[in-house]
Formats: C-alpha cells, sequence, structure tokens
C-alpha cells in the first residue's frame, strides 16, 4: 500500500531516448519475464506515493504507448533526438498545467528501482524542494524538484546533459537509499 501523501506528487518517467548504448529504444525494453520496463517504472512512482505519473516519450514513441499503463499520462518530447534535456523539458512543461508542488523524476532504464526509495526521497516533498538519492554515496534516481525549480531548471539544461549541474549548483539534499536497492540503470542489454 502506498504511502499516505503529504503533498500532491506527480511521478514523472523519461523514456524518450533512443538507447544508443542499449541497442534500441529503453521505452520499449521488457524484463525476461515479459513486463515493460515502463510499467515497472510507473508502479514503483505510484507504489512510491506519486498522485499520479507522466511518462515521456520520443523514439518509437507510437509503439511505446501501448505499453504505458492506463491511466497514465503520455507526452511526446518532439525533440528527444537533441538529449536528455528536451525529455525534462517536455515532461516538467505538462506538469506545470496541474497543481503538483513537487515531481520525482525517474528515467526508464531503472527498472529495479523499489517503491521505497521512492517514498524516502518523496516524503521532503515541498514547492522548494531539491532532492536526488544516493546510492552508497553516489548520485542516482529518483530525484524530487520542487515545482519552485521546474522552470529554472528546464531555463538550464540542454543536449545530452540533464538536471545533475542545477542539482550541484544548489546543493541539493542527498537522500541515502543504499540500503533498499543497488540504483544501477542499465545501460546494455542483459
Amino acid at each position: 500500500m502506498p504511502p499516505e501523501p503529504s503533498a500532491a506528487v506527480s511521478g514523472l518517467v523519461l523514456a524518450a531516448g533512443a538507447g544508443r548504448r542499449f541497442g534500441g529504444p529503453k521505452a520499449l525494453a521488457r524484463t525476461a519475464a515479459g513486463t515493460p520496463w515502463l510499467a515497472l517504472g510507473v508502479r514503483s512512482l505510484l507504489e512510491g506515493g506519486c498522485r499520479d505519473v507522466t511518462v515521456v516519450l520520443g523514439a518509437a514513441a507510437d509503439e511505446a504507448t501501448a505499453l504505458v499503463p492506463a491511466g497514465v499520462s503520455v507526452v511526446r518530447a518532439e525533440d528527444w533526438a537533441t538529449g536528455v534535456a528536451a525529455s525534462l523539458r517536455a515532461g516538467l512543461r505538462s506538469l506545470a498545467e496541474g497543481d503538483a508542488v513537487a515531481a520525482l523524476v525517474l528515467p526508464v532504464d531503472t527498472p529495479d528501482i523499489v517503491p521505497a526509495a521512492v517514498a524516502r526521497v518523496r516524503r521532503r516533498a515541498a514547492p522548494d524542494a531539491l532532492s536526488q538519492a544516493t546510492y552508497d554515496g553516489a548520485p542516482g534516481h529518483p530525484v524530487l524538484l520542487g515545482r519552485e525549480h521546474w522552470a529554472p531548471l528546464s531555463a538550464a539544461v540542454s543536449g545530452d546533459v540533464g538536471a545533475r549541474p542545477y542539482l550541484i549548483a544548489r546543493e541539493a539534499e542527498l537522500v541515502e537509499c543504499g540500503d533498499l536497492w543497488s540504483g544501477a540503470d542499465r545501460d546494455e542489454r542483459a
């Protein structure tokens, strides 16, 4: 059962990239048992306490849309080929139309994330929040972005550089989650 929400937090799954190192769009990836990574990310965000989830698609968007669980919003990053910044901007722009006080951002290539890690980072939700999960001290996901950071972060990111420089410059709170799972993302097929 998901934790009781103390603030409206929306989950954001970034899945727009072409997955060049992976050998194809990670939005189409599945576990050995056939479960779409998209569904796993959505489930972890919801079970970790997010009120709703939006998935950002780009490469293979038509095919990937069929893998998005029912009731989950889909946004297309039309300029996805320019890098992860386009996905993040498209997702935050979409969430800005709602009333969430914060967004929990998760890349699709973290299918093993556990809801407990999401819940731990989510507990810090506030409009001015800026937090990042760490795993044995190494930065990872999810990342919590309070609504006050959405516009300045969107203006700061470019190309294939995500939020990391922004998080460092603003001394984001680091939330250790290494006791919950490895924090590993998947850049290559198993």
